[in-house]
């Protein structure tokens, strides 16, 4: 008997307890679900809207109707698939399946000729895929913001402790560790704000060319779309594309891919700085009593939630690439080169959710190493070449830089040395009592107010 372990895709198995949210939407179940929903959404305006003339729907039958949609279940989507081995195709499946249904009741079945009346398939899937992608977006950013709050607390903890900062991988002036926090919560809450509020979605309802025709059949003496607003009124989260061919344009998704691009590689950069971190002990892991980091090596705490996370989210933005490349282009009015994509994107979803749980895991696992912090600082009275230069430049001293680097650059510089350099340099009392007063630890701006927004 196959178990979730025998999945091809690691998502459906090793990860499928942090992803199995997102199945809920953009599974093939759910799929052919959020169709037979809308097929029935449909009929049901069909036989209610002034724009078609249609037999009059009792109050027993429709609700025997929503009765019916809200039976769906998994042996639902198995009598569809069965269906669907013989039309090869999805959407006609749905729709012999309801009209399977309306077949067995004697007064419904005069409702048959209006499953499906004037639509395409694409009507239908491009009103499934926005509602799918506004589904799993909201999953997506559920967890984006834990992991922010997650940054503002870390913000908070460490707003006060300064630690050596690196440019180009060398000593550089003092930070704290809460305001680098801060640095990313404030990146990823713009991040989330684009996600939400900059990412509509979209679907058409114009039928075979997106030129409303069969509308016009049934009736050419009322506006198609106006009607069609009137049944998308019912969906307040998707706008409907009065233009379009066979196929919603999919510009939407790509768009929304490349909001998702960017929340990754904000989290990606903040993986690769905790890592170094960790790696030059300015972070140390809690410890698991169970875990093991090594199969020979006992001793080793590994980094691995934000080694996973790095990983999942290099995956995710290939996917996520593409899909923003391929979708926007259909040759004329329709290829079917896009639909084998349009159902990877729940797999793009996935890789992020997973990468986005295992840096908030991360998060939660490390603690800063005090005595290393303040080792580094003590070796490090080089950054306060800065401050001295500057001061230098206050006094009117025009060759001030120039001056410090070569009184410092290369030296080891340690606080002896630095004491030494500021009592043989030319500076007003006042100035020379400052930078004495100055160590490492203290030189850090305003590192320690920068954990709040102005």
């Amino acid at each position: 008997m196959k178990n979730s372990f025998d999945n091809l895709s690691p998502l459906d198995g090793r990860y499928s307890k942090h992803t199995s949210e997102l199945s809920n939407y953009f599974s093939e179940s759910a799929l052919i679900k959020v169709r037979f929903e809308i097929e029935i959404d449909w009929l049901l305006f069909v036989l209610t809207d002034r724009f078609f003339n249609t037999t009059k729907l009792s109050n027993a039958s429709k609700k025997k109707i929503l009765e019916f949609k809200a039976s769906f279940s998994s042996k639902s989507v198995n009598e569809i698939k069965k269906i669907e081995s013989k039309t090869n195709h999805d959407v006609k499946a749905v729709e012999y399946y309801i009209k399977k249904y309306l077949k067995k009741d004697s007064k419904l079945k005069k409702y048959i000729p209006y499953i499906h009346l004037g639509l395409t398939s694409e009507d239908i899937n491009s009103l499934s895929y926005a509602m799918m992608i506004n589904n799993g977006k909201n999953v997506v950013a559920i967890k984006l913001k834990e992991l922010k709050l997650q940054l503002r607390k870390l913000a908070t903890q460490n707003k006060n402790l300064a630690f050596l900062a690196r440019t180009h991988g060398q000593p550089a002036s003092p930070s704290t560790l809460g305001k680098e926090f801060y640095i990313f919560f404030s990146r990823l809450e713009e991040a989330i704000k684009a996600l939400e509020q900059n990412t509509p979605t979209y679907a058409k309802w114009g039928g075979a060319t997106g030129n409303y025709h069969t509308f016009v059949v049934i009736n050419n003496k009322s506006n198609p779309i106006k009607m069609v607003k009137r049944f998308f009124s019912n969906y307040k989260k998707v706008n409907l594309s009065i233009h379009s061919s066979q196929i919603q344009d999919h510009d939407y998704i790509s768009n929304l891919c490349h909001v998702l691009v960017r929340i990754n590689n904000i989290i990606l950069d903040l993986n690769q700085d905790m890592w170094l971190y960790i790696s030059n002990d300015i972070f140390k892991l809690k410890l698991s009593k169970d875990e093991v980091g090594s199969s020979t090596m006992p001793h080793k705490v590994n980094p691995i939630d934000f080694e996973n996370s790095e990983g999942n989210l290099g995956l995710s933005n290939a996917l996520l690439l593409f899909i923003a490349d391929k979708l926007p282009k259909s040759r004329l009015q329709r290829d079917l080169s896009d639909s084998t994509v349009l159902r990877n994107i729940g797999v793009a979803f996935g890789y992020a959710l997973l990468a986005h749980i295992s840096c908030l895991k991360g998060l939660t696992k490390i603690q800063p190493n005090r005595t290393i912090i303040n080792e580094e600082l003590d070796k490090n009275w080089a950054v306060l070449a800065e401050p001295i230069q500057t001061i230098l430049r206050l006094e009117g001293n025009d060759d001030a830089y120039e001056t410090i680097k070569k009184l410092t650059r290369g030296q080891p510089i340690n606080k002896e040395f630095y004491f030494n350099l500021i009592d043989k340099l030319k500076l007003t009392e006042e100035n020379r009592t400052y930078l004495k007063n100055l160590t490492p630890k203290k030189y850090i701006g305003i590192a320690d107010q920068l954990t709040k927004k102005f």
